[in-house]
């Protein structure tokens, strides 16, 4: 039976408690302990019913407790307390982007400084809308962006099913789930016109519209924007669209990817909100930049290379995958048939348009790639880590054919963590005694965390302890748990109350199982790992989570290989699978476990956040040097496995460089050496008073390595300083006298293309014939044919660097020459170096190269063009 009419009943609040919804609905609560603590102590079990979420748990609870807690004067005292910090939290929302920026203070509102469009956020459990590290990522982003005060909106999809629910079967095969999320009881709520009516925009896809309505979610200060399209107006195969994340064939993704990318910018316009720069955060959403093209060519009457300009100058894009195979990529046919009738209305041709996401432009065989799209729509362009970064320079080269490897325009803004929400409760107390409340408001400020080793040793083991003890006791409810929902004996679930111990060196390991990250690295050799796990002076305990993809069936076998080793009589108690992993079994573990494990293949793990999360709870990281540990390890603060597989240049391998097979058995060797040699006896060598002094140390030295400079807040303020505030600039350049700027830059753009061709370096000549000693100068002249081009429409440069055994030039040091004048008509130019001293001995070489220069790039090979002597 369907209803004629719905409508809600919202809870009966009382008045001396009426502001509860209003904390309810805004996730500032998440990492506020205070707040927290106010709606658990309304009722513990009520809040573990309703998932963690304040806005459903108002819904299960009983008039009489409500009234209860209204006339105690304890509870009201705490709520006001709670209220009081929330509204000075909201009127503080200047923070350090206003004291920073004073000029684009007013950005906020329906003009704020940055949209960040990402295709998951993992803000919270109680929104299970997120698979793992790019969301958690995301979430954390909008909460610092809060904290910091930079004015920020972001844009996703409302998924109704989220991810999946995992269970596993009898045999340990991941088996899926896809619940319906009750969205009327989740801390969201729909966007609605003055009218009263909810706001909608309207998606084109073949033969039909998709009409969207928009849900607004509360991050402290930033807004997320989640479109949903599971409305009457649609057919049943749309409605489903925003049903599940990373769900579906390929038909269905690039439907998703629409609606979130061209749906999203449609969204903010029908909302009057107008952000001076977008974020593209993984590939998912970069069709934004078709819509933002399409919508500035019709105001503002440009062309396409002219809106292609004032698009690309305000768009920042993050890539977070180094995996080929990781990529979205579609079909010609498949891109004709949803973009048919769209790249007409940008003056584009079939071939033109498809160029946008190919590498090779002129391949009509290349399928079209979002990455490709958003690299070739982008002017700020980052990895997330350095290794990362120099792995995306590798793999994405042939955007910017010519250019060197180490200057094609893509740099790296290393991942970071929202500290307070991911910290425990106990052990922020800890810091809050110690370290004072910078920590919490400065969090990326260095000397804060110098106070650590105020934190007297037996208070820091103490607390951690009692963190293990707490994820012991929820890892045994959960396994039980688990075994009931499966129908298990009563021997086995008996069994599953004395798994694990409190007191034994806990290790994690949790994540995507996605087959690179090797999660049976461990179980190479399983008479070695029992002999490790069961030592009955130095027992070891390993506690593994995750969700492998459900279309991945390698990653379900590392799954049921896992769990086929925890039924192992002599490794029950020592080895535990936990299902449906989720934020707030992230929390336990990251908070409870010693030791944090990671093995990735490198250098296929872009960043990863885990460990950040792990290390500033005083967890010690045990991992492969990939990602952000690459840069982040030194042996005074954790432990790396096997070597970091570099190049003698000290670049990273590519993928492939080495047989996987070997490279795991190596691995795996040294991670057991670790284990037996290092790490099992570390945390068993006690002193008198039981302490583990060495162990505790490191654990400090962690702390102060880590959690400030992979701060969720040192990330934001160095993606603001670097991406946003430059790029809200530059576009606001091109905007002037009605996009006068854009078109100048664009018509730039076309006479330097039209004219290259004609550009050449014709002769280098070179002061001393002879070798230097060191300190003498050099000087380098070149003659240069730039046709119908000048010296102001150009760099020429020197490259200057040391000759490898392979005759490459390393250590390259780049040098502006300086325009003498024609050295013959034609447009023939002299240029010079002068005075170059190199600054070390040994045999050097030189180049010389042309590369297109206007005030208006953001980057020196933005076109891709460049001209090399010889």
């Amino acid at each position: 039976m369907e209803p004629i009419r719905t409508f809600m009943v919202a809870p009966f609040i009382p008045e001396p408690l009426s502001r509860l919804p209003e904390l309810a609905y805004n996730l500032w609560w998440t990492w506020d302990y205070d707040a927290r603590a106010l709606f658990v102590r309304l009722d513990r079990r009520a809040w573990e019913q309703s998932g963690h979420n304040p806005v459903r748990m108002l819904t299960l609870l009983e008039r009489r407790l409500l009234e209860a807690a209204a006339a105690d004067e304890g509870f009201l005292a705490h709520y006001r307390e709670v209220c009081q910090r929330f509204d000075e939290y909201l009127r503080a929302r200047r923070g350090w982007f206003g004291h920073t920026y004073p000029d684009l203070e007013h950005l906020e509102g329906s003009a704020p400084l940055a949209a960040y469009f990402c295709a998951e956020f993992g803000l919270t459990e109680a929104i299970p809308m997120y698979s793992g590290g790019l969301g958690n990522l995301a979430g954390d982003h909008l909460k610092a962006a809060s904290d910091l005060g930079v004015p920020m909106v972001a844009v996703g999809l409302m998924y109704h099913q989220g991810y999946f629910r995992q269970h596993l079967n009898a045999d340990g095969w991941q088996q899926e789930s896809y619940p319906d999320h009750d969205i009327y009881t989740m801390p969201m709520r729909l966007v609605r016109r003055p009218d009263g009516l909810p706001v909608t925009v309207t998606v084109a896809l073949p033969g039909r519209n998709v009409v969207l309505q928009v849900w607004r979610v509360d991050v402290g200060t930033a807004r997320l924007f989640l479109l949903d399209a599971n409305l009457p107006a649609n057919a049943p195969e749309d409605r489903v669209l925003t049903d599940r994340l990373y769900g579906g064939d390929q038909d269905m993704r690039i439907r998703q990817e629409i609606l979130l990318g061209i749906g999203g910018v449609r969204a903010l316009t029908a909302m009057g909100i107008e952000p001076r720069v977008f974020h593209v955060n993984e590939g998912h959403s970069a069709f934004l930049a078709l819509e933002r093209i399409r919508q500035l060519m019709d105001r503002h009457d440009l062309t396409f290379d002219e809106a292609r300009e004032a698009c690309a100058a305000s768009q920042v894009f993050t890539t977070h995958t180094p995996v080929p195979a990781g990529h979205d990529y579609f079909p010609p046919d498949l891109m004709q048939r949803y973009f048919g009738d769209y790249y007409p209305a940008m003056k584009l041709t079939r071939e033109a348009f498809l160029a946008l996401g190919r590498q090779d432009p002129g391949n009509e065989q290349e399928p079209f790639c979002m990455t490709v799209l958003a690299l070739r729509t982008s002017a700020y362009i980052n990895g997330v880590s350095r290794l990362h970064g120099a792995v995306a320079r590798r793999m994405w080269q042939g955007v910017w054919p010519g250019v060197p490897e180490q200057e094609v325009p893509i740099h790296s803004v290393t991942n970071g963590v929202h500290l307070t929400f991911w910290i425990s409760e106990d052990l922020a107390q800890l810091y809050d005694r110690y370290l004072g409340p910078r920590w919490r408001t400065e969090p990326d400020d260095a000397a804060v965390w110098d106070q650590v080793e105020e934190i007297p040793d037996e208070e820091l083991w103490r607390t951690h302890e009692r963190r293990r003890e707490r994820l012991v006791a929820m890892a045994r409810r959960r396994l039980r748990a688990q075994l009931e929902s499966r129908g298990a004996p009563a021997a086995e679930l008996a069994e599953a109350d004395h798994v694990l111990e409190p007191g034994t060196l806990t290790i994690g390991f949790a994540r995507r199982f996605a087959t690179y990250k090797r999660a049976t690295l461990l179980l190479q050799d399983l008479t070695r790992l029992t002999r490790l796990l069961t030592d009955s002076r130095r027992p070891v305990q390993i506690i593994v989570a995750g969700k492998a993809h459900p279309r991945d069936d390698a990653g379900k076998e590392m799954i049921r290989r896992i769990v086929e080793a925890a039924r192992r009589p002599e490794l029950r108690r020592r080895l535990v699978f936990l299902e449906d992993y989720d934020i707030a079994l992230a929390r336990y573990l990251v908070q409870g476990c010693d030791l944090w494990l990671n093995t990735p293949r490198r250098p296929e793990e872009a960043s990863g956040t885990s460990g950040m999360k792990a290390a500033a709870n005083g967890v010690l990281n045990l991992s492969v040097l990939d990602g952000w540990w690459n840069e982040a390890y030194c042996p005074a603060i954790g432990w790396a496995i096997g070597p970091g597989g570099e190049t003698p240049e000290g670049t990273a391998l590519p993928p492939g460089a080495y047989d996987p097979a070997v490279r795991d058995r190596l691995d795996a060797h040294a991670l057991y050496e670790l284990l037996e040699q290092q790490v099992v006896p570390l945390f068993y060598e006690r002193g008198p008073d039981g302490l583990p002094r060495e162990w505790v140390r490191r654990m400090k030295a962690s702390i102060r390595a880590v959690a400030p400079h992979y701060s969720a807040h040192r990330m934001v303020r160095e993606y603001t300083e670097r991406f946003y505030v430059p790029a809200a600039r530059r576009v606001a350049r091109l905007a002037e006298q009605g996009m006068q700027g854009a078109r100048e830059l664009a018509r730039w753009k076309a006479r330097v293309r039209a004219a290259w061709p004609a550009v050449r370096v014709e002769e280098v000549s070179l002061s001393q014939p002879h070798d230097l000693r060191l300190g003498e100068a050099l000087q380098v002249q070149a003659r240069v044919a730039l046709g119908e081009l000048t010296p102001s429409d150009v760099s020429v440069e020197m490259c200057l660097g040391r000759v490898e055994p392979r005759g490459h030039l390393s250590e390259v040091e780049v040098l502006p020459m300086r325009c003498l004048g024609p050295a013959r008509p034609g447009g023939v130019y002299l240029f010079a170096a002068e005075q170059v001293v190199p600054r070390r001995s040994g045999l050097h070489g030189f180049q010389v190269r042309v590369r297109p220069s206007h005030p208006l790039l953001a980057e020196p090979f933005e076109m891709g063009l460049v001209r090399w002597a010889g």
